[in-house]
């Protein structure tokens, strides 16, 4: 009898071509957190994201997340605003620095940080003399946020907003690359993500000032002295020269990644969408998201947990969506600003596998495990 392999969420997907970058690092001993696969890859990053950015890549997208609140002065006893429907390395780094989160809900139209929440944040912060430092808005699922919108009330009230695209690179708004589209942007190349360096991150700059002083943080804050000499407190955060060489072979097939991920999401679409019972989150007009993960939504939690049930006996791995940051236990006691978006989402969510190396029988071996529940 033949087992079944297990299909998984997102699993990594090499192109080819790594082998011969992360050769070169050993070929040539670079082995550590510098060298010509770190200066190429982030080239290649800024080359994809457009001109006018600043790429450090480093460890991972938590150390992205960090230094950028670092380098907005976010410090002690601040509080920093940060979509609550989201994973929660969005928001520890808030607390890394000594900072309170304030958890804003999401709208329907994206599942991202909802705008008319953040301005009633905003307004009820600065009424209590505790202006926030920062914005963390998120791409959730690959899905671009309302940038514009965001972006407007940030200028208005003079707060910088950190772009977290850890799960968006490749997504696009009104033809502008995600992770480039305000003040600081952060990308993961984590194991289940568009493209992997196996772990790392990226921190986005539109100043190579900035990029610079997030290098010299990354790097142990060493000053410029023939000894060691710290007048800053840094961080062991820098990207390894053996992983970027992973990264540059993966940005050779990142569009190709893309297309394939959206691909699912059609499938998916395609054969679901007969079901009243199943909805999916369509593009707002001038969004492009990479699809890094096809949601769907069901009528109901039983639903949903049967599906999610039915996918687990068949050895095929499913996840409700994030459940948000305001339910979580370490977070109970945080303020929130909420609507119930969010907790409805996580109530009726479900992320269904959307690999790049999925072929048509995963496909159809998923689609009919969850029309097996559908049609009871």
């Amino acid at each position: 009898m033949l087992t079944k392999t297990k299909i998984y969420l997102s699993s990594p997907h090499m192109g080819g071509s790594e082998q011969k970058f992360v050769n070169a690092a050993f070929d040539t001993n670079w082995i550590a957190p510098l060298g010509p696969n770190v200066d190429g890859f982030e080239k290649d990053i800024q080359n994809y994201l457009g001109d006018q950015t600043h790429v450090a890549v480093l460890s991972s997208g938590t150390a992205a997340l960090h230094l950028a609140l670092q380098l907005l002065g976010v410090s002690n006893g601040d509080e920093v605003l940060c979509q609550s429907f989201t994973f929660s390395a969005s928001a520890n780094p808030i607390v890394y620095l000594g900072a309170t989160p304030v958890f804003i809900d999401s709208e329907p139209d994206t599942w991202n940080m909802s705008p008319e929440l953040l301005e009633i944040a905003i307004k009820d912060r600065i009424e209590k003399h505790k202006k926030p430092k920062a914005i963390i808005a998120v791409h959730l699922y690959g899905m671009p946020y309302k940038v514009n919108e965001i972006n407007a009330i940030a200028k208005k009230y003079d707060i910088p907003v950190v772009e977290d695209s850890a799960e968006a690179l490749g997504s696009t708004y009104h033809g502008m690359a995600c992770g480039a589209l305000s003040d600081i942007g952060i990308l993961s190349f984590n194991g289940n993500k568009i493209i992997t360096t196996s772990g790392g991150g990226a921190l986005i700059a539109h100043t190579e000032a900035l990029k610079n002083k997030a290098v010299f943080l990354s790097t142990q804050a060493r000053d410029n002295a023939p000894h060691y000499e710290h007048s800053a407190i840094g961080y062991n955060y820098r990207m390894s020269n053996v992983l970027a060489g992973i990264g540059r072979g993966q940005m050779e097939v990142l569009d190709d990644r893309v297309a394939a991920r959206r691909q699912n999401f059609e499938f998916y679409k395609k054969h679901l969408s007969k079901y009243e019972s199943i909805s999916f989150l369509e593009e707002p007009e001038g969004s492009f998201s990479n699809r890094w993960i096809t949601c769907i939504k069901t009528d109901s939690f039983k639903l949903r947990e049967q599906i999610r049930l039915e996918l687990q006996q068949d050895d095929i791995e499913s996840r409700p969506l994030w459940k948000p940051m305001h339910m979580q236990p370490i977070f109970k006691d945080c303020l929130h600003f909420t609507d119930g978006t969010s907790e409805n989402l996580f109530e009726k969510g479900l992320c269904l596998p959307s690999g790049s190396n999925l072929v048509q029988d995963d496909l159809f071996r998923i689609l009919n495990s969850i029309t097996k529940t559908l049609n009871l």
